[in-house]
């Protein structure tokens, strides 16, 4: 008993010297926190300090050294000091900084190094396209602070593990130009435009929020969120800037890859014998009813979006293969006050309007089958949620689902009801959105053809 007791207390204190020899090797890693600004001032910005010291502090996986002048920063990010640190964070930054070599720095991070960027610093270095390649996008707009709902785009990242589901935070939602998805890996995001009192509000459409990726050999993590002293006092917050932190260093993995955004169908929908109609990444098996008209679609982030500028006219998105009796299923998002549809055959219109939920069904209104059938009752979700149908079609009779509720059962549709492709009832046709009235975002296509 002596003897493996002796033996256990060895491996304990063995255990222990292991650990005290990671945390000093941890502690060795050094981080330079930079706040400088050359352009708007965050009130935020002594606050995240202080958050930064902190978890530093507690983490005990770092130091941390501050560089909130233009002299901290002549001193401390000449290339011959920035070898001294493993990571750097950009905590709200603006403007043109007065580095001493912007292009040394980019290329110092792809040695090797781990990069964050906290809210403002896509506004950093507009004039530096290196910089914007490295960060990931560029600040375009922000409207009023906003309440967002958070999609978590992959919940088994570490930098989002302590990110609550369904997060709703209240925060200034940032708009950014020159992002692409293609080059990140995708963490937090919204897939709609935040409700900012703007005409543009609730558009549908790819607006990230946090994100991860590769540059070189080094890592880049950004998030927008942090305009606010309430948010950023969050422990979910202070969690996603620590995991953020330590995996741009290394010290912890987790995915760097692009995020792929092609669509599978379900195995149990492919054994059924569906198939995607949208691959979810381009516009691959459609084409433009008006070839010459405004190039309104585009893929963002899966979804099929329709995105109409002001003073222009969309255009209708027609697939390349024709069906006759299938049944198909997609989801769809529209604005308020906005209108589109989803055509069978390229002749039956299944409506799609932006209206209140406590509208009366009509023949003209959300999930009628247009001018022909009102929808039996009112199924669809407030202007800016996700809808799911499922409409059969068996010769001329059609049979439509919407978010699980029966809204037309074995309905006889032997006519055309407005702007069809043609006027051949009977023979296969084409699925087409339409594009030329409205705003909308089209998501999980797939159709299965019956026999």
């Amino acid at each position: 008993m002596k003897k493996n007791k002796s033996l256990y207390l060895k491996a304990g204190v063995l255990a222990l010297a292991a650990c005290f020899a990671f945390s000093a090797q941890a502690a060795d890693k050094k981080v330079l926190v930079v706040s400088v600004t050359k352009g708007f001032r965050h009130d935020v910005i002594p606050s995240a300090d202080k958050m930064l010291e902190k978890l530093a502090k507690e983490s005990g996986q770092f130091d941390v050294e501050f560089v909130r002048t233009d002299e901290d920063m002549a001193k401390l990010m000449t290339m011959e000091s920035l070898n001294k640190y493993d990571g750097v964070v950009f905590n709200n930054t603006t403007g043109e900084l007065p580095l001493p070599d912007k292009q040394g720095f980019v290329n110092w991070v792809a040695s090797g190094k781990g990069f964050v960027g906290l809210h403002a610093a896509t506004d950093t270095f507009a004039g530096f396209p290196p910089y914007t390649e490295m960060i990931g996008g560029l600040f375009l707009t922000h409207g009023a602070q906003a309440t967002v709902n958070v999609i978590k785009e992959d919940p088994t990242h570490p930098i989002i593990k302590d990110i609550p589901d369904n997060l709703v935070v209240h925060d200034e939602m940032y708009i950014l130009q020159k992002f692409n998805r293609a080059t990140v890996h995708g963490l937090l995001t919204m897939d709609k435009r935040p409700n900012d009192g703007s005409p543009t509000a609730n558009q549908p459409g790819d607006y990230t929020i946090a994100y991860c990726k590769n540059w070189g050999q080094g890592r880049v993590f950004y998030t927008s969120l942090g305009h606010r002293t309430d948010v950023i006092e969050k422990d979910w917050y202070e969690s996603h800037v620590l995991q953020g932190i330590l995996w741009s260093m290394g010290i912890i993995d987790g995915d760097p890859s692009a995020t792929s955004n092609w669509y599978k169908v379900s195995t149990e929908e492919a054994v059924d014998g569906f198939v995607p109609l949208f691959n979810g990444c381009d516009l691959t098996g459609w084409h433009y009813r008006n070839p010459n008209g405004y190039k309104s679609w585009s893929s963002q982030n899966g979804m099929l979006v329709n995105s109409i500028p002001k003073g222009q006219h969309g255009t209708d998105l027609v697939t390349n293969k024709k069906f006759r009796d299938f049944v198909v299923r997609y989801e769809y998002m529209v604005p308020e006050g906005s209108n589109s549809g989803f055509y069978l055959r390229g002749r039956h219109e299944i409506q799609i309007l932006g209206e209140p939920v406590t509208a009366k069904p009509e023949k003209t209104s959300d999930n009628a089958i247009y001018n022909h059938s009102a929808a039996l009752v009112k199924a669809s979700k407030k202007p800016g949620e996700w809808n799911t149908v499922e409409a059969t079609v068996k010769g001329n009779q059609f049979t439509v689902i919407v978010n699980g509720v029966k809204v037309h059962d074995n309905v006889t549709v032997d006519r055309p009801t407005g702007s069809e492709l043609d006027g051949n009832v009977n023979d296969p046709g084409a699925f087409f959105v339409q594009g030329d009235h409205g705003n909308v975002a089209f998501r999980y296509m797939r159709v299965k053809e019956l026999k």
